[in-house]
């Protein structure tokens, strides 16, 4: 797969991801290519930035490249660390009945407030059809949790 950036003759400007650069070329000599913000037809591929690999080896061992690597993973942790436990702090644990309550807080039956819990994907799916927001945030296993 590639992407393209596109542009219509309106001045939207959009991605659209095709096989290879035939497929762009077929899709746009079909006529099938649609900006989706005004729907024209007259699209065509803008000039993008190329990105360029100068090495294929990995960096080597001790390098500043790698040290920078696992600073940026344990940054990432971290921040994910604190955003989960701002979410258990500042949201009510509803358990299994998140996907009912939520609904009903979507369409006004409850008042709205800050909720967490657990989903099937049925439910995953009857939420996104409905149009309620959802955040799905891994569960991480503290050392003193004994999680099934």
């Amino acid at each position: 797969m590639i992407v393209f950036d596109l542009e219509c003759i309106n001045g939207h400007v959009f991605e659209g991801w095709f096989d290879d650069r035939d497929d762009l070329d077929r899709q746009q000599a079909q006529g099938l290519l649609q900006c989706p913000v005004c729907d024209s037809f007259s699209v065509s591929p803008k000039l993008s930035a190329v990105a360029i690999r100068r090495s294929a080896s990995p960096a080597p061992a001790g390098s500043g490249q790698e040290m920078a690597s696992q600073a940026q993973l344990d940054a990432m942790a971290e921040f994910a660390e604190k955003v989960i436990q701002y979410v258990e702090n500042n949201y009510e644990n509803v358990g299994t009945s998140f996907a009912k309550q939520a609904l009903e807080m979507h369409y006004g039956v409850k008042d709205f407030k800050q909720i967490r819990g657990t989903t099937t994907r049925e439910e995953e799916k009857t939420l996104e059809k409905e149009g309620v927001p959802v955040m799905k945030l891994p569960i991480l296993k503290k050392d003193n949790e004994d999680l099934n």
